[in-house]
């Protein structure tokens, strides 16, 4: 066989929470493993880890056995000790599930079964106790879920890429172009600067852009990324919220609806709603890439999705368009916000795996190909989960590694 000369044993794609808690979990599960991270922008976590709320999700959501519900419940718990351990700014907060119109009392109802048993507490509120916790808030009944709390998730990616002992390769020299896969000996990849740097297996945390990776390795996702941009307001009057107020999810999406939280630097942020980004980094309407537009509207399950959920669609739409009726929004669980008090924050785009049918993935989606790992569907709760999901991808990468050196 021929010789050849590798710059690691394992060649991680993506610089955000998952990839580097890959990296992380890979050096401490087996001493010694080499990995270098490749990461096209000029440090870790600038996309999803870096434009999220903050959160630490309890996993109350999740159906019971899922990837979802078992790493989210474990990485709360994992990540709150993370942070404390590296002096990371976190709080565990708590937050109220606000059901604000009778209809939602039996959906509210079957999360507090679902948060029994996924092993989290909860206590079940009245309309005076909620006000015992929010006092601006109003609604029928509420769930007061203990275990949820706020973190820096950027620090937190920092901190992972210093404590793994990994290459990191930022800008040029991480922007992959080129993947070149041979089964018997491993991966090379070219970047932007010219660069080729050669692997014995590839994993693939590209978020945004992990179908089109996918593809350049040569394996089919069965799936593409759909970009939905959240967009978000600041509170200018932070005092109307303690902690963290969300509504009442609909089962039918794997989004959560506006909700309110208070970060760990004492601002309230307010959002998201979920619209159609028009680039996969498309932060707000303005930015436009026609390539990958094109893929998103020759993506079979794109049509699919706009013709079942188009009324959900286009009230999404109409927030985004209208800050009145983002303000309306809000007022269902805070009566005395007015739009003045909405201040513009920066947007963040979720990285939705949708299959051909239409079909949005809703738990966390690991596939496995010759010497290569990819993580295709990782958006909220990920960055909660990130501990448990970069041990899984680790797992599964030091098999590939010990089965292509074998």
């Amino acid at each position: 066989m021929k010789k050849v000369a590798y710059d690691c044993d394992v060649l991680v794609i993506g610089g955000g929470i998952v990839g580097l808690a890959t990296a992380y979990a890979l050096t401490r599960a087996a001493p010694g493993t080499s990995v270098t991270v490749l990461e096209k922008e000029s440090g870790p976590a600038r996309h999803q880890t870096g434009r999220n709320s903050g959160v630490i999700h309890s996993g109350i959501y999740y159906p019971p056995g899922s990837l979802k519900a078992r790493f989210a419940v474990r990485g709360a718990a994992e990540m709150i000790k993370f942070c404390a351990e590296y002096g990371i700014a976190h709080e565990v907060t708590g937050k109220l599930i606000v059901a604000t119109e009778r209809a939602e009392l039996p959906r509210l109802h079957a999360l507090v079964q679902r948060g029994r048993e996924n092993g989290i507490p909860v206590r079940e509120l009245g309309p005076a106790q909620i006000a015992e916790y929010e006092p601006e808030v109003r609604g029928l009944a509420a769930i007061h879920v203990g275990t949820t709390g706020v973190c820096d998730y950027g620090a937190v990616a920092e901190q992972l890429a210093a404590a793994s002992g990994a290459e990191i390769r930022y800008g040029a020299g991480g922007h992959v172009v080129r993947v070149d896969r041979r089964p018997l000996l491993g991966v090379a990849v070219r970047t932007a600067d010219g660069a080729v740097v050669r692997g014995k297996v590839l994993v693939n945390c590209a978020g945004l852009h992990c179908d089109e990776v996918a593809r350049l390795t040569g394996d089919d996702p069965g799936m593409r990324i759909v970009p939905f941009r959240g967009e978000y307001f600041e509170l200018a009057r932070p005092e109307l919220v303690r902690g963290l107020v969300y509504p009442v999810p609909d089962p039918a999406f794997p989004f959560l609806g506006v909700h309110l939280t208070r970060g760990i630097d004492g601002g309230v942020h307010v959002g998201p709603n979920a619209v159609p980004a028009l680039a996969r980094e498309g932060y707000d309407w303005s930015v436009v890439r026609p390539r990958e537009l094109a893929g998103t509207l020759g993506w079979p399950g794109s049509w699919r999705i706009a013709r079942r959920h188009w009324r959900y669609g286009a009230g999404e739409l109409r927030r985004s368009a209208s800050k009145a009726a983002f303000t309306e929004a809000v007022r269902r669980l805070l009566p005395g916000v007015t739009a003045e008090d909405l201040v513009p924050a920066p947007a963040g785009v979720r990285a939705q795996a949708v299959l051909r049918d239409g079909t949005l993935v809703d738990d966390f989606l690991i596939r496995e190909g010759a010497r290569a790992v990819h993580v295709l569907n990782a958006p909220s709760p990920a960055a909660t989960a990130s501990l448990p999901i970069g041990r899984e991808v680790a797992l599964r990468a030091l098999e590939a590694l010990r089965v292509g050196v074998g």
